[in-house]
């Protein structure tokens, strides 16, 4: 095996996989990194407002926990949560749109250059994704995989930066995002339609993902979870922060990228 591939849970499950499921930001595309340090700053103003005895970085601190805990699930999750905190503060929270259109603001003045500089032509395609997306993609194509997108961000921005990077083709119709009515979408419903359109079980399920829910939904149904450690940043290496969270989340492999898609493949066995 290789040393680029962190077996967690040596008894995963191996080969015979019907279907592959990815996260997006953070495990295939680096349009929208470190949108954390944007979200997290907002919902400590936000709490500081509330005029709360805590300290800024006791609120940093507490607003991570659950804002990465939350990480995989639809945006307004974690505005619902935001509302939440300040109720308890004694504040008067907006409603969680509000939080969430505030948020996405503040987001899309890094993440709207990116999309154009892209578009545009100015910055390559495969330098806004994870390294070596494209030709794991390509190879699980090749082996008849069918290849599923599921995204907590809204699915308008989902599908047009999938379009973006080049990777709609992979994915075809099979790509999902949040939706104004939240409670008609979540991970655990697209597994779900997974199994019960192809007629597969659980386990013959793979999966990807950088977050916790995508890794807690995929082992809830048996499959085999990769936890994308991606370093967003350096676009090498692992992320240790991610890795351990990841680890706690139950993936039964860590990588840091899919540079080495022929030792990943031969090791979970789908070569």
């Amino acid at each position: 095996m290789s040393d680029e591939i962190e077996v967690i849970n040596r008894d995963f499950p191996r080969g015979d996989f019907h279907a592959v499921i990815f996260d997006f930001d953070g495990t295939l595309s680096l349009l929208r990194r470190n949108w954390q340090d944007v979200m997290i700053p907002m919902m400590v103003d936000v709490l500081e407002a509330t005029r709360t005895s805590e300290t800024r970085d006791q609120l940093s601190e507490h607003v991570e926990e659950f804002v990465m805990r939350l990480n995989g699930r639809q945006t307004i999750y974690q505005m619902i949560r935001l509302a939440e905190e300040v109720s308890l503060r004694g504040g008067r929270p907006l409603e969680p749109l509000e939080y969430k259109q505030q948020y996405h603001d503040l987001l899309w003045r890094q993440v709207g250059q990116r999309v154009e500089a892209v578009r545009s032509g100015r910055v390559p395609q495969d330098e806004m994704t994870v390294p070596g997306s494209r030709p794991l993609l390509s190879e699980l194509c090749r082996l008849g995989l069918p290849l599923y997108l599921a995204s907590g961000t809204d699915v308008e921005y989902v599908r047009d930066e999938v379009d973006v990077l080049g990777l709609a083709g992979f994915f075809g119709p099979r790509i999902h995002g949040a939706l104004a009515d939240y409670k008609k979408f979540s991970k655990a419903t697209i597994i779900a339609k997974i199994i019960e359109d192809t007629g597969v079980s659980g386990r013959n399920i793979l999966g990807f993902g950088d977050g916790y829910v995508e890794i807690e939904e995929i082992k809830r149904v048996g499959g085999l979870a990769v936890g994308v450690a991606s370093n967003e940043e350096t676009r090498e290496g692992i992320n240790d922060w991610k890795r351990n969270r990841l680890v706690r989340a139950g993936a039964d492999l860590i990588i840091g990228d899919f540079r080495h898609r022929e030792q990943l493949l031969e090791t979970i066995g789908g070569a």
